[in-house]
């Protein structure tokens, strides 16, 4: 199966991903350059990626729509269909598993600002416009500095480290990269036999970061202790710091266990085979050049 996809933000963390794989799966792939008309790159296309969103939490209030109006218009001088990543910031803090059929009840304004974008999907595919989401959880990629898991959760694993940001039991839903961007390619394949709205959860990993100790302590066959993130010193930093002003916002799902109903996609893919923790930890301690001891 291949076609012509373009990726919108194909620098980032799932444009990126997404790429590679339907690259890897024979579809031609075109990018949109920033500050170019994205609907004079969309004709021809038979999926747009829209993979776009402001680094850092930057400016989401107003860039967001802006991104998601430049989009629909794109697919709709196009005939496109629209692929777009969603998360779990529009569920708030009600129970798990999260899916198509639990209400968005957002507690934070990024999540605000994401379930009124996935509103506007929905309303432009009751005008025909076909949409998918793919829902994932935070993202997860060996070598890539800009995921939490890097960032903060596995910063001092050398060091006989795991940090937990909420408490070290609450487990969370996960989604490696390299996956995710296969998911995409899959149902992708698929495209023409979906609905017109479609809201599919990418069920990937859940663990927490007892968990992520406990694993990473087997592997490197010497004791690995979790240790509480420092949310008192990222306050002191946001006012000169706008990632760390934004991250203060998502806190609680830090403290909310949550995990991705992967029923829907489980049924379009069948025997979809991903990393599971055991490989995660394995391919990020690899990256940092640390074996068993």
């Amino acid at each position: 199966m291949g076609g012509k996809v373009l990726i919108l933000g194909a620098s980032g963390n799932f444009g990126g991903a997404a790429a590679r794989a339907f690259t890897k799966a024979g579809w031609e792939v075109t990018t949109w350059a920033r500050g170019t008309d994205m609907r004079a790159a969309a004709p021809g296309t038979g999926l747009i990626v829209n993979a776009l969103n402001p680094a850092n939490y930057h400016a989401w209030a107003t860039l967001i729509p802006e991104i998601t109006a430049s989009v629909l218009a794109a697919a709709r001088a196009s005939g496109a269909p629209v692929l777009v990543p969603g998360n779990v910031y529009v569920f708030g803090t009600d129970p798990g598993p999260w899916g198509a059929q639990t209400p968005h009840r957002p507690v934070a304004r990024k999540g605000v600002i994401r379930a009124e974008m996935e509103a506007r999907y929905r309303d432009a595919a009751e005008r025909g416009q076909k949409v998918v989401i793919l829902r994932a959880g935070d993202f997860v990629a060996a070598g890539n500095p800009g995921t939490i898991l890097n960032m903060v959760m596995l910063k001092g694993v050398a060091k006989g480290r795991v940090t937990a940001l909420g408490a070290p039991g609450v487990r969370r839903a996960y989604a490696e990269l390299g996956d995710l961007g296969r998911a995409a390619v899959a149902l992708a394949g698929q495209i023409e036999a979906l609905p017109a709205f479609n809201d599919i959860g990418f069920e990937g990993m859940t663990f927490s970061a007892a968990d992520l100790a406990a694993e990473a302590a087997r592997q490197l066959r010497r004791p690995v202790k979790v240790k509480a993130f420092a949310w008192w010193a990222l306050r002191l930093a946001s006012p000169v710091w706008e990632l760390g002003r934004e991250l203060g916002e998502m806190r609680y799902l830090y403290e909310t266990p949550h995990s991705i109903d992967g029923a829907d996609f489980a049924r379009l893919v069948p025997g979809f085979a991903g990393m599971d923790l055991a490989q995660v930890v394995a391919a990020h301690l690899a990256a940092r050049g640390l074996t068993a001891g």
